[in-house]
């Protein structure tokens, strides 16, 4: 059993910008200290962008490249999408199964979007979620600001019992990579 981390849509039209989400460098370095801690334990950081054939997440487009504050190794794996939910339509399961993983730890850009997404479908999928309290973000919606957006996601998805697997909020400093024996 291993543990793995979800970083996603950490992107450079998520970070400035039209579509720049609400304290995105903080959220970045509280990322960036997690996956160090995930690399250190030969944990799985996997990288997941979201991409398109235009827009501002156009594959390879300015939009599309991961922002230079964003810590990435070449022994992390990468993964594209075209939906909100990273298992739609991707190998995303198949690289964790490949890789003995049994449960995740997400964090990325936007709450309300891809992070939802992904951490509903992880539970239905059976994996247990550790999810970074301060280590997801979005844009306010007019209604309500950023901060609420990801605030009510926290609250929303650790409080979410009909799947099995649970999600339970950590803060970026106490995330701790379990040891298996």
């Amino acid at each position: 059993m291993s543990t793995a981390l979800l970083i996603i849509d950490v992107q450079q039209a998520l970070c400035s910008g039209t579509y720049a989400t609400f304290d995105a460098a903080r959220i970045i370095d509280n990322i960036n200290g997690i996956s160090e801690k995930l690399r250190a334990a030969g944990a799985p950081v996997i990288v997941v962008q979201h991409e398109s054939n235009s827009g501002p997440f156009e594959r390879d487009g300015e939009g599309w490249q991961l922002p230079a504050a964003l810590v990435v190794k070449d022994a992390d794996l990468r993964l594209g999408k075209q939906g909100s939910d990273a298992f739609h339509q991707t190998p995303l399961q198949t690289l964790l199964q490949s890789h003995g993983v049994s449960e995740l730890i997400v964090c990325g850009m936007q709450s309300e979007f891809c992070v939802d997404s992904t951490v509903r479908r992880a539970m239905a999928l059976g994996y247990p979620v550790t999810l970074v309290s301060d280590g997801h973000t979005t844009i306010a919606n007019g209604v309500l600001s950023a901060a609420q957006i990801s605030a009510h996601h926290n609250v929303t998805l650790s409080e979410l019992t009909s799947y099995g697997a649970r999600t339970r909020l950590t803060a970026a400093a106490d995330v701790v990579i379990p040891i298996y024996v």
